[in-house]
């Protein structure tokens, strides 16, 4: 709650400021209408220095308190005093209207009462005083704020000299971001300049501020102007132009920052200044993939979501979009409480505490999760948990096995017999010709829950969703390699040559959602991953990011292939038949080479190779996975 005596005395300045502004317009709106004119007298007895010595001091009594408590209600009180923008000053004039047409109605009202009361002022007086306010009132505030923002400017020169920066983007974002860097010019940042690609805003200023040409100008910034940073204000589907801005800008030792994206400045959580710096996902993403919300909320809104794997990268994600799409209830299942706590906390967090279950819980183990489906009868089920680390699963293939099989084997059977309308099963593009266990497991699961899908009978609809790396995922190299460059040194990347495919973690699982509403059941269905990129490339972006140069500074060290690493990935088997679906992004595939016996079958198969030691069981999961080639060690 306000201070109360601090109201008061903020309200009394603004009468006592507000009022002599307003007294002034007046007096000399009178003297325009009427002083050296003899001739001139409005309809009435009063002359012109009847109008000057007798009506104008009776006006200034109640016009003046008029047009201030206007002011007052009309909220010109409550703006801070020293920030003034075109927004302020667009009210303040529609203040001042209509504190105008008030008067001139209370003088027409005077005039029809009694024609010739002194009460009655001319109306080209308050024509001409409802200008002089403008004037007046608008003009003050302006120079008040100039006065601030040079003694400001005198400030920072005595306390040091200002960072310049360079504003990529004069478009709306851009300019925004100007203006809230102008309005804080304390703060030690200075914007010197606009790159732009659009020729038509060249040699134009924008608040002030010149656009000099495009972004390829860039090495001009340092000597010309002074600029240390560049701010990129580019729109978020110009992924390749921004990737194409931050190589120039290392070139030239330019520190890059990036502004806030649309959305976020739209929705009020963010504000334009607030900047951060670069991140590889700005360079490596893509552009931003349209989904079809409504059939995504037609799947999810009211009804019971169950999310296993919910504390880990993909998990995580998938409980903050369906808690966003406003489900009945969104339980998550993690068998990591510290992971399973960050997610509920920070759903509770963004206000979605109310829809959310947090469940302890191995989905291997068979009691617990029969307990979850019994309970909360899920409708839709997303099958997230997995082991997923290459070397490591390589080293233990039987937990692997029992996780990423046996686990999905107890989530698909109680959501048939539960009666769930659809599973979709997390997959991964390491499925495809498998050279490594973690790959081998998942492709098993991939086909568990094909094999269900016909012993279902139609009820329940099983699907899988099958894709490349995410960038900054737990275990990805993108952590690794942040974590080797914040060491010093020095980065590890495998062979060469090896590339992978990647797009970001809100992308994949918005795909994935609209993967499940266009998926029927036995479907493996994969998402369009662009073009792969080289590892070592990503290292040498992600170096550069970090103001470092490659080689240089930072050594990339090429230490070999893992145990179970391809080259590069692939998204198909060879047999697989290619669909489109409605979605660009999103294919279907389909072979003939499935499981051919029954789930039970494969089950007791995996079960048998638990038993086994390392290398057996590797051989072992070759019989279930013919195109599997293991690792020979």
């Amino acid at each position: 709650m306000a201070n109360p005596t601090h109201y008061l005395r903020r309200s009394a300045f603004f009468f006592a400021l507000y009022g002599a502004l307003a007294a002034l317009s007046l007096w000399f709106a009178y003297e325009l209408r009427f002083s050296g004119d003899a001739e001139s007298a409005a309809a009435g007895t009063l002359t012109s220095e009847g109008y000057l010595h007798h009506q104008r001091p009776l006006a200034l009594l109640w016009v003046v308190p008029t047009k201030v408590c206007l002011l007052w209600i009309l909220g010109q009180f409550s703006g801070v005093f020293y920030y003034f923008r075109l927004m302020d000053a667009i009210r303040m004039v529609i203040a001042l209207a209509l504190a105008a047409g008030s008067i001139f109605l209370a003088t027409y009202l005077f005039g029809i009462v009694r024609p010739e009361d002194i009460f009655d002022i001319p109306r080209g007086v308050v024509l001409i005083d409802f200008n002089l306010s403008m004037v007046l009132f608008v003009g003050f505030r302006v120079s008040i704020r100039a006065m601030r923002e040079r003694f400001w400017d005198k400030a920072q020169k005595f306390q040091g000299a200002r960072k310049r920066i360079a504003i990529i983007g004069a478009g709306q974002v851009g300019a925004q971001l100007a203006a809230e860097l102008l309005s804080r010019r304390g703060h030690g940042i200075e914007p010197a300049c606009f790159l732009d690609d659009d020729l038509g805003k060249h040699d134009l200023r924008i608040h002030g501020i010149p656009v000099i040409g495009a972004p390829e100008r860039m090495a001009e910034l340092g000597g010309k102007y002074g600029v240390t940073e560049i701010i990129l204000a580019l729109p978020a589907n110009s992924v390749r132009r921004i990737r194409e801005v931050s190589t120039l800008a290392g070139a030239n030792n330019l520190r890059v920052l990036v502004v806030p994206s649309m959305p976020e400045l739209a929705g009020g959580r963010v504000r334009a200044s607030d900047i951060r710096p670069i991140s590889v996902e700005d360079i490596l993403g893509r552009e931003p993939a349209q989904l079809d919300d409504i059939a995504i909320d037609a799947m999810v809104k009211g009804r019971t979501v169950l999310v296993t794997g919910a504390g880990g990268s993909i998990g995580s994600e998938l409980c903050r979009q369906i808690a966003a799409r406003s489900p009945a209830r969104l339980i998550m299942v993690d068998q990591c409480e510290v992971l399973l706590y960050q997610t509920e906390q920070e759903l509770i967090a963004a206000g979605a505490g109310a829809l959310i279950t947090p469940i302890v819980g191995d989905v291997t183990d068979a009691d617990r999760m029969r307990d979850v489906f019994t309970r909360f009868k899920p409708r839709l089920v997303l099958h997230a948990a997995a082991h997923k680390h290459v070397p490591m699963m390589e080293s233990q293939p039987a937990e692997a096995l029992k996780n990423n099989v046996l686990g999905t084997a107890v989530v698909a059977r109680l959501a048939a017999e539960h009666g769930a309308e659809k599973l979709v099963l997390i997959s991964s593009d390491k499925a495809v010709n498998p050279t490594n266990v973690m790959g081998a497991t998942k492709r098993l699961a991939e086909q568990l829950v094909r094999k269900m899908q016909v012993e279902a009978g139609g009820k329940t609809s099983f699907l899988a969703v099958r894709f490349g790396n995410v960038l900054g995922s737990s275990g990805s190299v993108i952590p690794l390699f942040r974590r080797q460059i914040s060491e010093g040194g020095p980065v590890t990347v495998t062979h060469p040559d090896v590339k992978r495919y990647f797009m970001t973690i809100p992308e994949a699982v918005g795909l994935v959602l609209q993967s499940a509403t266009l998926g029927q059941g036995g479907d493996i269905l994969v998402l369009e991953m662009g073009q792969p990129l080289k590892i070592i490339d990503v290292a040498r972006q992600l170096i550069e990011l970090s103001g470092l140069r490659p080689d240089i500074d930072i050594e990339i060290r090429i230490v070999g292939l893992r145990p179970g690493e391809k080259l590069v990935e692939e998204l198909n088997h060879e047999g697989e038949q290619y669909h489109k679906t409605r979605h660009p992004r999103v294919f279907r595939f389909v072979d003939d080479k499935g499981w051919k016996d029954s789930s039970e079958t494969l089950i007791s198969h995996v079960q048998a190779l638990l038993l086994l030691e390392r290398q057996p069981c590797k051989q072992g999961m070759r019989d279930l996975v013919p195109e599997y080639v293991p690792f020979v060690e």
